[in-house]
Formats: C-alpha cells, structure tokens, sequence
C-alpha cells in the first residue's frame, strides 16, 4: 500500500526495500544440511521478497499452508509491489544444520523448521563482533538473487565489520584489518557485476562510530573514529582508503606489503 500511495504521488520515484541477507551454507554435504540450508534461506532471506514479488510466501516450513499463515482471499495482490530496487544488508554467512540445537530458543517452531543456524563459519577471521569475514558470500547471494528474480536492480544498503582500533599516539587510526575487509568484499561485488548482478549502489556500514542495537557504543563499525565523550572525530586509515576508492570508482593500489 506504502509502495502504490509512493507511486501515485511521485510516479517517477525509485522505490524499493532493504533486507539482511546471507549466503546459507550447510554444515555438511548431507542431503538434510543441505535441505536445512535452503529452508533458511527462503525464512532468512526472502520471506518478504517473495509476496512483494511473486504474490506468495516461499515453502520454507514443514507442514505449513497458506491457509495456516491466516491468508485470505485477495491478500496476496494487496501485498504485490514491484519494486524498483531490493536493497541487501550483508555481512558474513550463515552455517545452517537439520540437527537441532535444543539449547537454543528457536522462531519459528522448531517442528516446523528443524534447523540450527550459525552467523559466519570459522574458514575466515573474526571480526570483534564474531562475525566471520567472508567475501564470497556477498557474491554468492547476489548472485542467487539475480537469477531467481530476474535479474532486479539492487542496491548493497550496509556491508561492514566492526573493529575497536583507536588513535595512537600521533593520532592516527590504523586499522588495516578493515581495509582488508572492504577490498575483499568489494572485489567479489566487482565479480558479482561482471558476472550479470545489475548493483546500482554500494553503501558501506557505517560512516561514523555509532550505537550498534544491542552492543550500543562497545562495537565500532564507522570509518570515522568517534571519540564518545568529547564527540571529537578522527578519520581512520580506512577512511581515507575508501574515500580514494569512491574517487576514482575502482580498488586502491595495495601498498607494499600489504593485503591486496
């Protein structure tokens, strides 16, 4: 309804939506891992692309109707808007196993979607929030996106790592781990490109320290160092490298000694 009242008001307006997506990779080549692996991908990932763009919900739990959902007549062409643009929100990969965790509180039920789930594997380092670093996931699920929606236009509306490096004592933020991190991520979304994805943007998490939901002020994500107490901001390394990078539209030259 948002989508159409948008439209009527400004036809010409790019309107579009953003949601986190992952790679979903089993944790083993059993077939049940595999089969886990996809179900999370369709609750994960797409369970609200889907009746926006194909006039369902994806067949992600075990037993489930749509009439078990409470859908009723004419609810599926309310919920259609064809958007313009689906915008991705990524950071790592998600290790997805059919045995499940019974310490783990899981929603949905886990009758109807027996799965356990992992953010990140443990091939890649560890970001300070636990995440594991892994590029090819980005390209791997653009990559599933384009071909299953038709190849859509899609924005990157977050993609970043947290990191606590701080000033030292000249003042200088060098935290060459997230230049690392971005180069990665950006060379597979370069891959993803040459390889059909239509990305029209790429918006990188985020452009200050800030308040980061449940770890509030503990993790920093900004190329700006944010000094909290006298709100004082220092760009860091990776700051500078990024903004040459949005310069010239292309990956800065590695320095000697340094990851390419």
């Amino acid at each position: 309804m948002a989508f159409r009242a948008i439209k009527a008001a400004q036809p010409n307006a790019m309107v579009g939506t953003a949601l986190s997506m992952s790679a979903m990779h089993p944790v083993t080549d059993s077939a049940a891992d595999k089969q886990a692996a996809e179900r999370n991908h369709l609750w994960s990932n797409v369970w609200f692309l889907d009746p926006a763009l194909k006039s369902k919900y994806p067949d992600a739990f075990i037993g489930v109707t749509p009439e078990m959902l409470g859908i009723r007549s004419g609810d599926m062409e309310k919920v259609r808007a064809p958007f313009d643009f689906i915008g991705i929100n990524n950071y790592t990969r998600s290790m997805v196993s059919a045995k499940i965790d019974t310490s783990a509180t899981m929603n949905p039920p886990q009758k109807l979607f027996p799965a356990s789930i992992q953010f990140g594997g443990n091939v890649g380092p560890k970001t300070d929030m636990g995440w594991e670093v892994y590029p090819r996931g980005l390209y791997e699920i653009l990559m599933r996106i384009t071909k299953d929606y038709n190849r859509p236009v899609i924005e990157i509306t977050e993609n970043g790592c947290g990191y606590g490096d701080a000033p030292d004592a000249r003042g200088i933020v060098n935290d060459q781990r997230r230049i690392d991190f971005y180069r990665s991520y950006l060379t597979e979304l370069a891959h993803a490109i040459r390889d059909g994805a239509d990305v029209r943007g790429y918006h990188a998490w985020s452009l200050m320290d800030n308040f980061e939901w449940a770890e509030g002020y503990t993790k920093r994500f900004g190329l700006v160092y944010v000094d909290y107490p006298t709100q004082k901001r220092t760009v860091k390394e990776s700051g500078r490298w990024y903004a040459k990078a949005a310069k010239a539209n292309a990956l800065p030259v590695a320095a000697k000694g340094a990851a390419k």
